[in-house]
């Protein structure tokens, strides 16, 4: 890749080789949360309020269980509208770094490959130059109607929904609605209609 794209938001990830990789594709402010120690450090968590109030945060947590954590911890005391969601893909493998795949076996943020990563930043909202994160454009009412939540045999149909889309399995269906448009809804579900 060339030139680095520049971004106004603050970008939050788990450590300090996942800030390494999005450090070659971004010129932006990196900062790790270190894991779970987010839990118990008061002064980068004040840094991060500070952080999203002045220039917005981007959220790129690894797709695993232990991401939505961090994730969901980071939403419990960071404004919503100052944030913006990057979802990588589940992809399976292990980064180059390690000697065993992670316990869930996918690759994290730091073994994404570029293609997935922009794609990802780029449905977040990131890269559009958005002022404020991308607003709900579907609906869980929505999933339903279409057979993807709440009916016999949805959750198969979501998650066929959520491999179509490259997002993660773990990704619930609010989360979902807030980071899928509904044009790229509309194609994956014209995709899908044998499972319908």
């Amino acid at each position: 890749m060339g030139e680095k794209i520049p971004l106004k938001q603050a970008i939050l990830c788990e450590g300090k080789y996942d800030a390494i990789r999005l450090a070659s594709l971004f010129d932006a402010l990196i900062l790790p949360t270190d894991g779970f120690r987010i839990y118990h450090d008061e002064e980068k968590r004040s840094l991060f309020r500070r952080l999203a109030a002045q220039r917005g945060l981007v959220i790129a947590t690894d797709s695993d269980y232990a991401g939505f954590q961090i994730r969901a911890h980071l939403k419990g005391f960071l404004p919503a509208e100052q944030l913006w969601h990057v979802y990588i893909p589940d992809v399976a493998g292990k980064e180059r770094r390690k000697a065993s795949p992670s316990k869930e076996g996918m690759l994290g943020v730091e073994g994404m490959d570029t293609k997935a990563l922009l794609d990802a930043f780029e449905r977040a909202g990131v890269l559009r130059g958005n002022s404020a994160p991308p607003q709900d454009e579907i609906t869980r009412t929505e999933l339903y109607h279409d057979g993807f939540s709440g009916t016999a045999g949805s959750r198969a149909r979501y998650h066929a929904l959520l491999r179509e889309l490259n997002l993660p399995q773990h990704l619930s269906a609010a989360v979902f609605c807030a980071c899928v448009s509904g044009e790229e809804y509309i194609r994956a579900k014209e995709t899908l209609k044998e499972l319908l």
